[in-house]
């Protein structure tokens, strides 16, 4: 086979692993930010009053296994406002509901 035709495959190849990865991670943080509004729920935090705080606000930066997406996550329902934080740090749910608009 040609170094040509070798080229291009192996770079369709890298593009292709890089495209699959990058729709992975983008599936696995749309499944935390589901956990996560099922966990306020669950727990009852629907306004400023019953706000609670999560475990799982800062990352571990001694967490051994997989990369743990849910610090992220979280600060981007706070930042698009599908989750409020009060000034004690603690979290609720507010705004739209994250899982009645996707059908959840």
């Amino acid at each position: 086979m040609p170094e040509t035709v070798q080229l291009i495959i192996g770079i369709t190849f890298l593009i292709l692993v890089y495209t699959l990865t990058r729709y992975g991670i983008a599936w696995k943080m749309q499944r935390v930010a589901k956990e996560i509004v099922e966990d306020l729920r669950r727990k009852g935090a629907i306004s400023p009053e019953s706000a609670v705080s999560l475990p799982y606000e800062k990352p571990n930066y001694l967490h051994i296994g997989m990369r743990d997406y849910r610090p992220k996550v979280l600060a981007s329902l706070v930042q698009e406002g599908y989750v409020g934080r009060t000034e004690e740090g603690k979290y609720f749910l507010q705004g739209p509901d994250l899982l009645k608009e996707e059908g959840g």
